[in-house]
């Protein structure tokens, strides 16, 4: 093999045409090995193993222990999930002749039926090539828009000069409604800005057009001014629970309960209190005595300190910078005390698995914080994956018979956008006419 010859040479010391084939060849072992890899990952994700380390999904787990970004641990576990529908693409993929990247995009497309003229399809294309065909091709269908719902989300972040950075992905109705929405409020912003320079003698410009930005933070600013069932200011979004001193200090036999809602548990109410204001109501048999001020358990300027030494949820793998709360080490109702050493952001659900689901963190003597999993057993914060052995991978594909010219890397022509989608939707209505067949058939038969 070129690659076994290469072994004892120095890099300086090859032949261009050498380096070249063998770049070709462990290209091609490198997609047989991914292709393995994935499939083990469609295999953890059956069982769902990754849920033992605290992770809420599969692509969480493989992001904290293959040291993936969240949205390409997300992307693998997709492909994962489609590879054990098609078989044909799945062979094509372990023999590395062709690539993850051309994977990637026949799997958001193929099914039984049109696999095969699309992996016939994907040999004669360059990646690129079929990402571009693919993405004309795809047909928006029900199941697809309820996943394009399910994937919106609204994320932000702080730039290093200190802007203020908004990521948005929506449904094409939702994202509709909010493009009316900035529209209106950029007319209402030039309507005041028109209003103003009328009520003036001075000459001036032309009144510019209120750009995007500002019109969401307008409507920003007009959400939060609005009333909110009776409650102005800072009285506006509030959860209040009514819990037992005894609750709050161990008794899970106390009650707690949300205010018009139902009971929570003891170690529910014990979570929420990690991070809220207080007001201490005295009652007797059932009617209040006295009503004391309401106190903050973690004041503004720790809380500032707190996000800016931890940045996120510390629990080890998740990289939620939003929706966290500050979680006492030891309770404070439990005679923990209210300061820097004894506090850990967590986001919403890994402080619900380290109150309701058997989790725990500790403060180790050097002043660090442990997690441990419902048995007790360590879950470490950065996991360090095993040595890399290429050697390991060619003998595993030693039986592959793979060489620079396995990869179909594609013939690189020019490709006609419209040819090739009229000719995948000819082999879909094909393939939907037999369906439609065969269930006419079916049903003469009854």
């Amino acid at each position: 093999m070129v690659v076994a010859e290469s072994e004892s040479c120095e890099l300086t010391d090859l032949p261009l045409e050498q380096i070249e084939d063998e770049i070709a060849a462990l290209a091609s072992h490198i997609y047989a090995g991914t292709c393995r890899w994935l499939e083990l990952v469609g295999e953890l994700d059956r069982r769902g193993g990754w849920a033992e380390w605290g992770c809420g999904s599969c692509a969480e787990w493989l992001a904290w222990r293959c040291a993936l970004t969240p949205r390409s641990a997300r992307e693998h576990v997709r492909v994962a999930r489609r590879l054990s529908e098609l078989p044909l693409i799945q062979g094509a993929f372990a023999r590395g002749e062709i690539s993850y990247a051309k994977v990637r995009a026949l799997t958001r497309v193929a099914d039984e039926e049109s696999e095969q003229e699309l992996l016939e399809l994907a040999r004669h294309l360059t990646a690129s090539q079929l990402e571009r065909a693919v993405r004309a091709y795809r047909r928006v269908t029900n199941d697809e828009a309820n996943a394009i719902q399910d994937a919106a989300y609204v994320g932000y972040s702080w730039d290093e000069d200190g802007s203020f950075i908004l990521r948005a992905r929506l449904a094409p109705e939702d994202g509709a409604l909010v493009l009316r929405a900035l529209g209106a409020a950029r007319d209402r912003l030039q309507e005041r800005a028109s209003s103003a320079e009328r009520g003036s003698a001075e000459p001036r410009e032309p009144v510019r057009r209120p750009s995007n930005a500002e019109a969401l933070a307008a409507l920003a600013d007009l959400a939060l001014a609005s009333e909110n069932q009776g409650r102005q200011g800072g009285e506006r979004h509030q959860l209040v629970v009514h819990v037992d001193e005894a609750a709050l200090r161990g008794n899970d036999e106390a009650a707690c309960t949300l205010e018009e809602g139902p009971a929570l548990a003891a170690e529910t109410a014990r979570r929420l209190a990690c991070d809220a204001s207080l007001v201490e109501i005295r009652e007797r048999a059932g009617e209040p005595l006295s009503v004391g001020r309401k106190t903050r358990t973690i004041p503004p300027a720790m809380r500032r300190a707190l996000q800016t030494r931890d940045r996120g949820c510390r629990f080890p793998g998740c990289d939620n910078r939003r929706f966290v709360d500050a979680h006492h080490i030891r309770h404070w109702a439990r005679g923990g005390e209210t300061k820097l050493d004894n506090l850990v952001l967590l986001c919403r659900r890994h402080h619900r698995f380290v109150h309701e689901g058997g989790y725990s963190v500790i403060e180790l003597a050097d002043g660090s914080v442990a997690f441990r999993d419902q048995w007790g057993g360590p879950i470490p914060t950065v996991p360090r994956p095993p040595p890399g052995d290429p050697d390991g991978l060619l003998e595993r594909n030693r039986f592959l018979g793979i060489d620079a010219a396995t990869c179909e890397s594609g013939d690189g022509d020019l490709m006609d956008v419209g040819l090739v989608v009229d000719s995948l939707l000819a082999q879909f209505r094909r393939s939907r006419a037999g369906e439609l067949g065969a269930e006419s058939g079916l049903a003469r038969a009854r």
